[in-house]
């Protein structure tokens, strides 16, 4: 998927949980690649990272998966002594007490087969090669174990030997058909999500829940016998979406479903690990998948991927949902963690819209739940890269925050265009009675390799071999995303503010920010029309390391703005003309795609062609790198292949002026390397470096004109000029 590419932002939840469109608009999201290098398969702890902690809980799910797993076999056994011949499964809709179809279609989907000497004669042979079969049989056999669970957590509650808030039950919420598949071309596939629920939810609860903070994992059901290959790419897809949906996702997990065998599916930040095959048609293989549904059942919130550290709490106005977020502070003298909590009803920005890597969430807050419209601070929560001492964050944007903040305090006109960062610190869990640092050394503890050594190939980062932190910054609010802008003079003015920032941070402090994305240029309204601000300065550097540059591997969707030079060699250093490279590859898909999400909507829904900027985004470095040097590499290509293509008349003009000032100055000739006379090969993007200042100069020369020309276009907007007016 490209970043670019929609991704509802309005609202508090996705406009609906499902596959992202990636595979209708053709774009190599590379999770084929990713499933290939780091899937572990085969795996036998998988389904112990969801056993219950407390040993009292633990101990009353392996008996009640026993309990279930003979009363299972009971039920076939008598269902099979029974059996009338049927061409089609029932589905019982999700009737948690309803036992009428239940083992007659787990006894045809297991094939169970009964003693000789009571079996009846059937003619008709279950077609369990087909999804519109597995499915609502598989549906049965969540349906079977739910009602077990409820009967006796009800039975040990009455007998107060077990807590009902401690227990939940898991039933499918949202289903798929076949036919609604097959357009994607990976063949007959359905999908049938399952979801928590309290003991007591009652059947429109259950039939009316669409709410995706309710999913716990997707089963991906493919009718081809004995591959489980294409669902789980399938599954890896949904995953992403997953991930998007869900603000409290630390990790996911799934299910593959291929005839009577079923895989389950941890999803790690670098890594994916299956566990063995669970054989339906065994009663061996029926008690694993029982297990594994029991301990969803009992086990604690975190071990089913959620963060309990990021609630979803109903508010008083007419049901709206909002977040309770913990922010914890260790005290470094006494070493006792403290914790604050904030109030959000949105999370701002492209939310962990990637299988991989740190994803990070944005969300607007306020200490008080009756404030959260008018957000004072921007939380951001992520997993980063630990060093390989695990002596801290190989991407902490606190150190260069605080040189900002010394050096631009008292200067007006920067003090508000930057972050100023209120707290920073992991996040901590609650096990029993401490409270332990989240990192995957502790959420994929039961599972081998926990954490393996990354590469670039993996989307990871390759500094850290120690695995990842969880991890949440506190800063004051500065603005919005450009992603929110409603019109383009606002974004052209925002910009240039955040150019102007970055450059006098590199004049003043010699920070490089070597992250410009769209989540990095933030804007806000004020009486003079709206103002820009510089954010994201996890990458950024105070000396021409390469940290900044290398570390761009971990989040494969900056391909798409990363400069040619550091994708052709991502440990060289980096210069602020890389910076200015993104921000013109950003400039250019904003022009095409669209500011915002309703804009780029409806640029992928009228627009089926392929784009040559759509080359940018490829997965593979050198297809990256070819089609930028030759887009860029004179004006005529520019102006064939990308300014043809953009339909923002305001940002096309700034591409061009940005264009022809980085890659057409006298010095240089364009991108793509040639040979001198001497016979000496020259890359004219290393040439332009010894012009960098005098290149940046002209840059905010015409940065500054656009900037005057977009912000008269607002103050002739009737809004701004009437809150220019009340202003002065």
């Amino acid at each position: 998927m490209t970043i670019m590419q929609p991704l509802a932002e309005a609202g508090f939840f996705a406009d609906e949980y499902n596959v992202d469109n990636s595979l209708d608009y053709g774009f190599d999201d590379g999770i084929d690649m990713f499933i290939q290098n780091n899937l572990h398969p085969g795996c036998n702890t998988v389904c112990a990272l969801a056993t219950p902690r407390t040993p009292a809980l633990c101990t009353t799910a392996c008996k009640l998966a026993e309990t279930i797993a003979v009363d299972l076999e009971a039920c076939l056994l008598s269902a099979a002594k029974n059996k009338k011949p049927r061409n089609n499964p029932r589905d019982n809709g999700h009737d948690v007490d309803d036992l009428s179809t239940w083992a007659t279609n787990i006894l045809d989907w297991t094939g169970y087969s009964a003693p000789v000497n009571t079996r009846r004669s059937i003619s008709v042979k279950p077609r369990i090669s087909d999804t519109d079969f597995v499915a609502p049989c598989y549906k049965s056999f969540l349906l079977f174990v739910a009602h077990r669970v409820k009967a006796h957590v009800s039975e040990k509650a009455a007998a107060e030997l077990l807590d009902p808030q401690d227990c939940r039950l898991i039933l499918p919420v949202a289903s798929e058909e076949a036919e609604g598949r097959r357009r994607s071309g990976f063949g007959d596939f359905a999908r049938v999500a399952c979801g928590m629920f309290p003991l007591n939810s009652s059947v429109a609860e259950i039939q009316a829940a669409a709410a995706p903070h309710l999913v716990v994992a997707d089963a991906e059901i493919v009718a081809v016998f004995d591959d489980h290959g294409d669902a789980e790419l399938r599954l890896a897809r949904e995953t992403k979406a997953l991930y998007f949906s869900q603000h409290n996702r630390r990790f996911a997990w799934g299910l593959t479903v291929s005839c009577r065998t079923i895989r389950a599916y941890v999803f790690g930040f670098d890594a994916v690990w299956s566990s063995s095959d669970m054989d339906m048609s065994s009663a061996s293989g029926r008690k694993a998948l029982i297990s594994l549904l029991v301990d969803w059942s009992l086990c604690s919130v975190d071990c089913l991927g959620f963060d309990p550290s990021i609630r979803y709490a109903l508010g008083s106005d007419a049901g709206r949902l909002h977040f309770e977020i913990d922010v914890h502070e260790k005290d470094k003298r006494t070493g006792k963690v403290a914790s604050r909590t904030y109030y959000s009803n949105r999370c701002v920005g492209v939310a962990a819209a990637s299988l991989t890597g740190r994803h990070t969430r944005y969300f607007a807050a306020s200490a008080s739940p009756e404030t959260m419209d008018d957000p004072t601070v921007l939380i951001k929560d992520m997993w980063v890269p630990l060093r390989s001492d695990c002596s801290g964050d190989t991407h902490d944007e606190s150190p260069v925050l605080n040189v900002l903040r010394s050096a631009f305090d008292d200067n007006s006109a920067f003090k508000d265009k930057f972050p100023r960062l209120e707290s920073s610190g992991p996040v901590y869990l609650r096990h029993g009675d401490r409270l332990i640092s989240d990192t995957t050394a502790t959420a994929f503890a039961a599972l081998p390799s926990a954490f393996p050594q990354a590469t670039a190939a993996s989307g990871g980062d390759a500094q850290s071999s120690s695995g990842r932190q969880h991890k949440r910054t506190v800063t004051q609010w500065a603005g919005n995303a450009i992603s929110a802008a409603n019109n383009v003079s606002q974004v052209i003015v925002a910009i240039a503010d955040a150019m102007e920032v970055h450059n006098a941070a590199y004049l003043n402090c010699g920070v490089i920010h070597s992250n410009i994305t769209d989540r990095a240029i933030l804007f806000r309204e004020t009486k003079d029309g709206v103002s820009g601000a510089l954010a994201e300065f996890d990458y950024a550097t105070c000396d021409s390391d390469s940290r900044a540059s290398a570390a761009n591997r971990e989040v494969p969707e900056l391909m798409l703005f990363r400069s040619i030079l550091s994708l052709k060699c991502a440990e060289a250093p980096g210069t602020r003309l890389d910076d200015w490279e993104c921000l013109l590859y950003l400039v250019i898909c904003l022009g095409t795609y669209g500011i915002n999400d309703n804009e780029r909507r409806a640029f992928f829904d009228a627009n089926s062609a392929h784009l040559s900027i759509m080359d940018w985004d490829s997965i593979y470095d050198v297809t990256a790198i070819a089609a930028k040097r030759y887009d860029m590499s004179s004006a005529h290509a520019f102006n064939t292949r990308i300014r043809s293509g953009m339909t923002n008349e305001p940002l096309c003009r700034l591409a061009t002026d940005m264009h022809r000032a980085l890659f057409l100055c006298p010095d240089c000739r364009g991108a793509i390397p040639y040979e001198t006379n001497e016979g000496l090969l020259v890359d004219p993007l290393v040439l332009r470096n010894d012009f960098e200042d005098e290149i940046v100069a002209e840059l905010l020369r015409v940065l500054a004109k656009h900037r005057k020309d977009a912000l008269a276009e607002l103050l002739n907007t009737p809004s701004i000029a009437r809150m220019s007016t009340l202003g002065n």
